[in-house]
């Protein structure tokens, strides 16, 4: 979120879950190394879904991840997934708003959530992205 928009909301509001990361280009083959995150890259799941760690650490059973996907009206967003471990596999839960996503990191995690929030926001400063309130 940039200072000036909706500068009232923060990590841990109920309005900041209703906030999403829409980006100006798609991620693709040919650009998807430009959005790492910390030592994590984006990894195409399926085509036009795109996932990487946000939060993920051995001996804790709560992960969060993004998904980098395309919506119905055909414009990609930033979207997170809680992860789950079954069996020794990591499985993705529903597709959970960017604010909903960083909310959820925030209750767990402060620090980190602050560290995913301003490489969010370097996005969005860089002119690839822009934040929108959704109603849902």
């Amino acid at each position: 979120m940039s200072e000036n928009d909706n500068a009232a909301l923060k990590l841990g509001d109920d309005k900041f879950d209703e906030m999403m990361l829409f980006l100006k280009t798609p991620i693709n083959q040919q650009n998807h190394l430009d959005y790492r995150f910390g030592d994590s890259e984006l990894r195409e799941l399926q085509e036009g879904i795109w996932a990487m760690p946000a939060y993920l650490v051995d001996d804790d059973p709560y992960s969060l991840f993004f998904l980098f996907t395309t919506i119905d009206s055909g414009e990609m967003v930033v979207a997170f997934a809680e992860g789950t471990r079954q069996d020794k596999q990591l499985r993705l839960g529903q597709p959970l708003t960017t604010g909903a996503g960083l909310n959820s990191l925030f209750a767990q995690q402060e620090k980190r959530a602050q560290r995913v929030l301003k490489f969010l926001n370097d996005i969005s400063r860089a002119d690839e992205a822009e934040w929108h309130q959704i109603v849902s």
